[in-house]
């Protein structure tokens, strides 16, 4: 019947059956776990670190990371304002929702770098909200 295969498209969709290409993702998260599994906490500790040195900057609000991926809550909708000055002072993150920015730490991103990244965007974040 009509309604049934409805509902069973969207169970399908909501396990990822509506992804392409989830093979290869796959393989790059298996790589990721046969050759770096060992440095995950590495990542965890990174981003914790980005997380506590930005912490309320502007009135930014950090929501505690349990794992590499960092998220920021504005007290504006400025997160593509926030994206484009951190890029221009050379940190990449993402606009998440309107409010909301996300970064990541990963092998490409070690603690040191993390280091001399989050003063940069510390700053990005007190240039476009201190403007609000």
């Amino acid at each position: 019947p009509r309604d049934i295969m409805a509902r069973a498209v969207r169970v399908r969709r909501r396990l990822g059956g509506g992804m392409r290409q989830s093979g290869v993702l796959a393989a790059a998260a298996l790589y990721g776990l046969e050759h770096h599994l060992a440095r995950v906490p590495e990542d965890h500790a990174a981003a914790r670190y980005l997380g506590d040195m930005i912490n309320g900057i502007g009135g930014a609000r950090v929501v505690p990371p349990d794992t590499n991926i960092l998220m920021i809550d504005l007290p504006h909708p400025k997160a593509e304002a926030v994206v484009a000055r951190a890029a221009a002072l050379g940190v990449r993150v993402s606009s998440w929702t309107p409010s909301r920015v996300r970064a990541v730490t990963h092998l490409n991103a070690p603690i040191a770098e993390v280091a001399e990244a989050a003063p940069r965007l510390a700053q990005a974040l007190h240039d476009v909200l201190s403007a609000a």
